[in-house]
């Protein structure tokens, strides 16, 4: 298996538990217990930035190109217009 396979797959299957604490947090009643997943999540979600940089630095991973102002502007109005009723 080569490094950019194996990168790969620790940044899918990091990306994966980030899913799953985040699921876990909010279903999480317990305040200890919610903290200790707040945290590891938190420790997951900065191991992948890191794999991440390391996978661009090495020419691995191509990320999209940057948005400009008005998409993100366009997102952002749809987001908070899909929100409004929220309480």
């Amino acid at each position: 298996m080569q490094e950019k396979d194996m990168v790969a797959d620790i940044l899918s299957g990091t990306k994966a538990s980030i899913d799953s604490y985040s699921k876990a947090i909010t279903e999480c009643a317990n305040q200890q217990l919610r903290s200790t997943l707040q945290q590891l999540r938190n420790e997951a979600e900065q191991f992948q930035y890191q794999l991440f940089q390391i996978a661009e630095q090495k020419g691995y991973y191509t990320p999209a190109p940057t948005a400009d102002q008005q998409s993100i502007q366009e997102v952002k109005s749809g987001l908070s217009g899909g929100t409004t009723g929220m309480k």
